[in-house]
């Protein structure tokens, strides 16, 4: 995965104190210069809490052996995680200021720690396990960037097996390089041809000794000032905004860090704003009661919009799993309420101090610090932490001593709706304790059953896609021997009755744009609609073994969703019309005659009583489009379009 550089790395640290620096080159304890950590992009790191280090710990010692993870995260360390672009989830793992590993989790195979250097470095002499004895001849090889093949093995620990993380050490346990073991221990030892391990770290380097032991209140000191100065400018942002708009000023409080970091804020410019949460019906129910203790311990008042009760459970039968792809659920249980909350409250339009920062991702990395909002009429939204990253945020709110939502303590770096389908599977890894998530289990459960789809979809969270990327299908068959095709198509569902259609439209506060999903209330015939398709431009694109045809700005799915995007509402709008109309067209013609007899180019004709085309006669002049019994008859079956 590209690693992405969306702003400076502010990370740096003093060696002469072992303390993590914000952004001075000079360190403001003892004067030492700072070194500037070597963070894979966005660099966007962040503090890590007791059940990381477990987590972490549990994986060296389930690796290296009992006591290695104390060994190379000793008690009372500062531990940093950086996450990094991966195939699932990937965090470095920094302690006393150099990078000892790197946490990874794979699919099918859950989370992996893969040790560097100096984390080996430190369990030198300690490791009883996952260690490969390189021959003294061969050394020299491995340190070069070779791969240790099995002849320059002498011995192995037993219970290596292929494609487990192991260190690799001269005959005195000395570290020489850590690597991924390519066969098992006895095959290594037999001497059979070929790579015994592949290296991924081997260049010879010294470790670098830890320092001493901190706690997190002796960063927030040593960062005092450099923090004091970004408080600083951010509450004169806040004043200056809020004297600039004649508006009602409030906070978009979500429950998370950096929502918590703006409002909190917002207090130290001197203003008490109204918080506005927006409960999506999805949330943790931690998140819901942090928010209510938040407004009450800083005695703020709460303006909260519930979504509807069934505004995702009750759609799901018909709209199926939500997607990033096919977010269909920002619409009813996002946008709706929030809009629904603005018009009710500020219908003269509101200023929202939003906690948006630009290292979460190239679409916030674009936006101004002051905005107008696409999504909500009348919201502007400011963002008085748009160049903080997420240590800035942390160590403010360490200074603070503000109690954060329970969930990051648990282990997520995020805080969102439970089952959020831009989740890694990593994440739900760990929120499949929620007291929620047995309700999204259980539908899965049966969809899977209804639909027919094997076990693996479920596991492998394939329904968090419409159209899974190739780098999950690579990896999918990798672990499953199986195409992703063949875990994606349903097998039971009817594909007979009369169409209907039911859509969710607006602009995607996940997505940042227009875009409009839509559910038919059956599977369609895509070899009967291509053909149609042609009507919408030039390009079209049919992937049969996936299920799915794109035709100018719409794609349209097998199972019966169709997604249309577009930078204006009312093309989007106009373009799920003319789809809905093609497929209608395709699957239930009644055979008037109406749209043949408006294509001037000949294009359109009818066979066997029912309308056909020549997809190499259409000009795309649309003039077919119109009047059209079947269409109208569908429509009046769905409370979709609003006359």
């Amino acid at each position: 995965m590209a690693a992405i550089r969306l702003g400076k790395n502010h990370l740096r640290w003093c060696f002469a104190c072992n303390l993590p620096i914000m952004e001075s080159k000079e360190c403001p304890v003892c004067g030492a210069q700072t070194k500037e950590m070597e963070l894979t992009p966005p660099a966007d790191s962040r503090p890590a809490f007791d059940s990381d280090i477990r987590k972490i710990r549990g994986l060296i010692d389930g690796n290296f052996g009992e006591g290695t993870g104390k060994g190379v995260i000793p008690d009372g360390h500062l531990v940093i995680l950086n996450k990094c672009p991966a195939i699932d989830r990937m965090d470095e793992v920094l302690c006393d200021g150099v990078v000892v590993g790197t946490m990874r989790y794979d699919i099918g195979a859950g989370w992996q720690f893969i040790i560097r250097p100096q984390g080996a470095m430190r369990i030198q002499g300690k490791i009883t396990r996952g260690y490969v004895v390189c021959d003294p001849g061969a050394v020299k090889f491995v340190q070069d960037s070779k791969n240790l093949m099995a002849p320059g093995v002498n011995d192995a620990h037993p219970e290596v097996k292929n494609g487990d993380e192991v260190i690799i050490v001269d005959p005195d346990m000395k570290i020489i390089a850590t690597g991924l073991a390519k066969m098992s221990a006895e095959d290594m030892k037999a001497h059979v041809k070929g790579v015994g391990v592949k290296t991924r770290w081997y260049k010879p380097e010294e470790l670098v000794v830890p320092g001493a032991p901190h706690t997190w209140d002796d960063a927030v000191e040593a960062n005092r000032k450099i923090m004091e100065k970004r408080i600083e400018e951010a509450a004169g942002f806040i004043r200056n905004t809020i004297a600039k708009h004649d508006l009602p000023a409030v906070v978009s409080f979500s429950g998370g860090k950096d929502s918590l970091a703006t409002l909190l804020l917002t207090i130290d410019a001197g203003e008490k704003l109204p918080a506005m949460f927006v409960d999506t019906g999805l949330e943790f129910s931690e998140t819901v009661q942090h928010v209510h203790d938040v407004c009450k311990r800083h005695d703020i008042k709460l303006i909260e919009e519930k979504a509807p009760v069934d505004a995702f459970f009750g759609n799901l039968p018909q709209f199926g799993p939500p997607g990033k792809d096919y977010r269909w659920c920002c619409k009813t249980n996002k946008l709706g309420p929030m809009v629904a909350a603005i018009t009710k409250n500020f219908p003269n339009g509101v200023l929202s101090f939003i906690g948006q920062r630009k290292y979460e991702s190239e679409a916030r990395n674009a936006k101004p610090r002051v905005w107008e909002n696409p999504w909500t009429p009348g919201q502007i939204g400011a963002s008085p932490i748009q160049n903080w990253s997420a240590m800035h945020i942390w160590l403010y709110l360490f200074m603070k001593k503000e109690p954060y939502n329970v969930w990051y303590s648990k282990g997520l770096d995020r805080i969102g709706c439970f089952m959020c389908p831009a989740s890694d599977l990593a994440e739900f890894d760990i929120v499949k304790a929620a007291d929620r998530y047995k309700q999204w289990d259980d539908f899965l459960n049966k969809y899977m059953e209804d639909n027919g789809l094997p076990q693996e979809w479920k596991t492998y969270g394939l329904w968090r896609w419409k159209k899974v990327p190739q780098s999950i299908r690579d990896e999918i068959k990798r672990v499953t021997g199986k195409e992703v095709p063949e875990l994606t198509r349903k097998t039971k569902s009817s594909e007979s009755g009369p169409i209907s259609i039911k859509i969710q439209d607006g602009y995607s506060p996940c997505t940042m744009g227009y875009s409009i999903e839509a559910a038919l209330s059956r599977p369609i015939d895509l070899d009967k609609l291509e053909p149609f398709t042609h009507a919408l431009g030039w390009v079209i694109n049919y992937n049969k073994e996936e299920g799915y045809v794109e035709a100018d700005y719409v794609t349209f799915y097998a199972d019966g969703a169709i997604i249309s995007k577009a930078f204006v509402e009312n093309d989007a709008k106009n373009h799920m019309d003319e789809a809905f109309q093609l497929v209608v067209r395709a699957e239930q013609c009644v055979g008037c005659g109406l749209c043949a007899a408006r294509c001037k180019s000949g294009a359109l004709y009818m066979k066997d009583g029912k309308v056909a085309i020549h997809e190499d006669k259409c000009i795309f002049c649309k003039d077919c489009y119109g009047p059209c019994p079947a269409v109208k008859f569908a429509a009046n079956q769905s409370d979709a379009f609003d006359e």
